[in-house]
Order: structure tokens, then C-alpha cells, then sequence
């Protein structure tokens, strides 16, 4: 019961950062800044982490999501630590090979590869449009 209430947590902590991220109303100074990038990167991280703790969660439970292979036989912290890089491989959508998903993991991390191809690009254009706010005379 408390590894389903953390998975639901996780996910509505990641879906929430998503939304705060893409429903930010307040424009940010000029056409780059340090702040937006600080925020993107902010956004990576959570997603990072919150995929690497399900697919853990989930290989906790029973439910086999990656092939692990060799860490079968290692301490949880190591498994941790490779459901975590998994997910950040996944995120930046380079694929090492060295891991792969199976069953439901490959499902979840297509969504995980979606979001990492589509986070670059909501930026773009995130920083566009609030470039276009700023240079747009007062009326």
C-alpha cells in the first residue's frame, strides 16, 4: 500500500512541476535568461528522478520494468541509482542499450522519452513568447 500511495505522489509531484512550467503566466527579462534555463533544467531533474523512483518502485513490488541483468544481485541503493540513470538516459533520449525496459517499463518510458523530446522545444518557444510579451508597447 505505501509503495502505490509513493508512486501516486511521485507522479502528481512530476505532473504538477509539468504544468506549473508550461502555465506560468509572469513573463521572465528578455529573450534568454538564467532563470528560464534554471527552471528547465529544475524541470529535467524532477522528471529524472520522479521516472527513476517509479521504475524502482515498481521493480520493488514485483512488476518488471527493466532488464537488470547485472545488478540482480546488489544492494537496493545500487538499484536505485540505476533505475535513476536509466531514466536520465531515457529523458535526454540517448539510449546507451546497456539497459532496456521490459513489460510495462517500456511503455513508461516511451512517455519519459516523449516528455524529454518535447520539454526542449515548450522552452523554445516559452522563451519566444515572452520575448514577443516584453517588446510589445504599453497601451
Amino acid at each position: 500500500m505505501l509503495i502505490w500511495m509513493s508512486f501516486l505522489l511521485i507522479v502528481y509531484l512530476m505532473a504538477a512541476c509539468v504544468y506549473a512550467y508550461f502555465k506560468r503566466r509572469d513573463a521572465i527579462r528578455g529573450r534568454f535568461s538564467f532563470d528560464q534555463f534554471y527552471i528547465l533544467v529544475m524541470v529535467y531533474i524532477t522528471l529524472m528522478i520522479g521516472y527513476g523512483l517509479i521504475y524502482f518502485l515498481l521493480s520493488q513490488k514485483g512488476i518488471p520494468v527493466l532488464d537488470e541483468g547485472y545488478w540482480q544481485g546488489h544492494s537496493q541503493l545500487d538499484r536505485l541509482g540505476h533505475a535513476i540513470y536509466f531514466s536520465g538516459v531515457t529523458l535526454m533520449t540517448v539510449g546507451y542499450g546497456d539497459v532496456s525496459p521490459i513489460g510495462i517499463g517500456k511503455y513508461i518510458a516511451l512517455s519519459e522519452a516523449m516528455l524529454g523530446y518535447i520539454l526542449p522545444s515548450a522552452f523554445f518557444v516559452r522563451v519566444l513568447n515572452d520575448a514577443n510579451r516584453s517588446n510589445k508597447p504599453m497601451r
